[in-house]
């Protein structure tokens, strides 16, 4: 089983893999760094030399194999549940928890966070505001289709997300870890 953490980029699934695991006695693993790794280059140049769609295929494939690992907890790349088979995966893989925050919120956390402009390209000719306000209205249906839990992250710690989740999530899930 796979928990997988989806949410537009920012919105702290990363920030909480690595805390929601070591609750459940699980291991963890970043998308995006997991891609970055096997690439052997960054997400920036691989959106500079290959665009997105390679971009995407190569997520796609990872996610492929990643939801079918056992006790993971996953955070997925912020446009992953673009791709119908990704979706799919990730309703069969186990609990699908959508982070959801506002735009104020999402653009303060890139403004502020060192690894956004190697880790999160701009998706847009406009990039900025203007590109969160897009693409979170043409995502948030695709999120919503697949979550099983939401969680707003504007102002709620680390903590708190972590102990709503799991009072959330099935007791088949949790098999005995709080």
């Amino acid at each position: 089983m796979v928990i997988t953490l989806i949410g537009y980029r920012g919105t702290g699934k990363s920030t909480l893999a690595a805390p929601l695991a070591q609750r459940l006695g699980w291991v963890w693993l970043d998308a995006d760094i997991e891609l970055e790794r096997r690439a052997g280059r960054s997400i920036q140049q691989i959106f500079a030399t290959d665009g997105e769609p390679e971009f995407r295929r190569l997520e796609r494939e990872l996610l492929a194999e990643l939801l079918r690992r056992d006790r993971l907890v996953l955070a997925a790349g912020g446009g992953a549940i673009g791709n119908e088979a990704t979706r799919t995966d990730l309703k069969a893989a186990g609990p699908v928890i959508w982070l959801q925050a506002s735009a104020d919120t999402i653009e303060r956390r890139l403004a502020t966070d060192p690894t956004t402009g190697q880790r999160r390209p701009n998706l847009t000719s406009t990039g900025g505001r203007a590109e969160i306000e897009r693409l979170l209205a043409l995502r948030e249906p695709l999120y919503r289709e697949c979550a099983t839990i939401t969680l707003d992250t504007d102002s709620a710690s680390a903590e708190q997300l972590i102990d709503v989740t799991l009072s959330q999530l099935p007791p088949s899930v949790l098999g005995g870890a709080t």
